[in-house]
């Protein structure tokens, strides 16, 4: 079955612009769109998606909100923000409120349509360069920052899987960390597995937004072990 996507944006050209790119896709189909994001949850009662790309700052009901309410729903369609520069603050917010990752409005068509195929397989977009590159220029504006106590599940982690907490944290991907720690992937893989189970978290997104809330990750990258 196609991938069913919900387009959210108060800009009718870019929808059209991103509508466009989708419906070239043979295992893709826009079914709905929205211009903020009330009339997203809206549409939610009535058509089923898959994968809703969201906008952050838009009229009535931001994407930071509406990604937190349609997250809290029962057999909720995964949610891809898309944000710019200038937002930063914006696209963490959304990510601490359910998304399942992030991507720059002006990203290329071909990562554009890889970030919503790999959402909708459950995995998290945080490995891109520009994703580490927001991180580390938006963390110093956390509410919570390194003084915060850290998780309590943080100390179930063995040596091993704290390094590769780590530097999932900063954006790696799975074949990058292997090749950091001399691993296979299929190790990492597994690593990144017992991670989530261990710390109670739903993916590679939620990693990213603990380690730095907690501060084992602080602006610029670097991690504290």
């Amino acid at each position: 079955m196609a991938i069913r996507v919900m387009l959210v944006d108060d800009q009718v050209l870019l929808r059209t612009g991103f509508r466009m790119v989708l419906a070239a896709q043979p295992d893709m189909e826009v079914v709905a769109e929205a211009g903020d994001g009330a009339e997203a949850i809206e549409n939610l009662r009535s058509t089923a998606v898959d994968v809703v790309l969201m906008d952050v700052r838009m009229p009535r009901l931001d994407g930071v909100e509406a990604t937190r309410r349609i997250c809290a729903q029962p057999d909720a369609p995964k949610v891809l923000i898309l944000t710019t520069f200038d937002l930063d603050e914006y696209a963490f917010s959304g990510l601490k409120a359910g998304a399942s990752g992030f991507m720059l409005k002006d990203v290329p068509p071909a990562e554009l349509l890889a970030a919503i195929r790999s959402v909708h397989s459950g995995d998290a977009v945080v490995a891109p360069s520009t994703t580490r590159r927001l991180l580390d220029r938006f963390s110093p504006m956390l509410p919570s920052g390194a003084g915060e106590p850290q998780h309590k599940d943080i100390a179930k982690l063995t040596e091993r899987e704290r390094e590769v907490m780590l530097l999932v944290a900063q954006g790696m991907s799975n074949g990058e960390i292997a090749a950091r720690l001399v691993l296979s992937e299929a190790t990492v893989k597994t690593h990144v597995g017992r991670i989530l189970t261990k710390l109670n978290l739903r993916d590679r997104v939620q990693v990213v937004v603990l380690a730095y809330e907690t501060g084992l990750v602080r602006a610029g990258g670097g991690g504290t072990v």
